[in-house]
């Protein structure tokens, strides 16, 4: 085999608390991160061929076709020495949106690229000294290599994948304006915040996790909706559909997402919400679970 497809999920970042911050400008994180099945798709071919990268879909740009695309760094980093890359990307998630996009594309062609060479299956988790490589080319990376519901911590390096999660729908919809994550952690007053509280090893039921997500927060929230007016709406939108147990804010925004019980009430949700704000990108799915 010398070619693979790869699904790469977006990043939802259930809960977002920052704890501090390094001496070296890097914020320090406690998140709780599942990953939907919204996405983009990426091919990946190995062979004695130019390097190439070519990008199609509703979210395609030229930009994303340059050099300076993440997913070459990978594929310079883990690529076999002698062989080409091609990539294909499939672009359906909003770029800079708080969903991890970029990071979900890098580690499919990780994941790609690893399962090509025999190392280990897709949905195989990265050792610890890919992990390494992996966070040093972006601190997403790592967790969206990992794929699965896990409490991050520190600038992404320490990951503790949960032993059950269950399968939630979810509404995910971005207003279609961009903010700047360094504008956003700029306009942040507090950056020693509380941890995560008492986060257990799994949640049993969707009871558990939505009682314990109602206690936590993101605190990237407050300063997006400073920057970006366009959230409060997106958020009271989501939160007055009915069945939407639980409406927040993705990472630095301006994704936000809602929660349901099941996926078909999700789909329910974002079928009305498209056609109330047909400017915003609005997409219906579910959570993986785990367990």
């Amino acid at each position: 085999m010398t070619q693979i497809e790869v699904f790469a999920p977006a990043k939802i970042n259930l809960a977002l608390h920052v704890t501090g911050q390094r001496a070296d400008g890097y914020h320090l994180l406690d998140t709780l991160v599942a990953f939907a099945d919204v996405g983009d798709g990426v091919g990946v071919e190995v062979g004695t061929f130019e390097p190439q990268l070519s990008v199609s879909g509703p979210e395609a740009t030229p930009a994303l076709a340059t050099d300076d695309n993440i997913m070459w760094q990978v594929a310079r980093r883990f690529a076999p020495a002698h062989l080409g890359v091609r990539m294909h990307l499939e672009k359906n998630l909003p770029l800079a949106s708080g969903i991890g996009g970029g990071s979900a594309d890098a580690a499919a062609v990780y994941r790609g690229l690893r399962a090509l060479a025999g190392a280990a299956g897709l949905d195989a988790p990265p050792s610890a000294e890919d992990r390494a490589h992996l966070l040093a080319i972006g601190a997403d990376v790592p967790m969206c290599a990992l794929r699965q519901p896990a409490r991050i911590q520190g600038i992404g390096e320490v990951m503790t994948p949960l032993t059950t999660f269950p399968s939630l729908g979810i509404v995910l919809i971005n207003p279609r304006q961009g903010v700047s994550t360094p504008a956003i952690f700029g306009k942040l007053a507090q950056k020693d915040n509380a941890p995560l509280s008492d986060v257990p090893s799994g949640f049993a039921g969707t009871a558990h996790l939505l009682d314990w997500l109602a206690h936590q927060r993101n605190d990237l929230e407050g300063p997006a909706r400073e920057v970006c007016p366009a959230i409060d709406a997106v958020i009271v939108a989501l939160a007055a559909t009915s069945e939407c147990r639980l409406a927040r804010m993705s990472g630095s925004g301006a994704t936000c997402f809602g929660l349901f019980e099941t996926r078909e009430a999700a789909f329910v949700a974002a079928d009305l919400l498209r056609r109330v704000h047909p400017d915003w990108w609005v997409q219906g799915g579910s959570l993986y679970g785990a367990g």
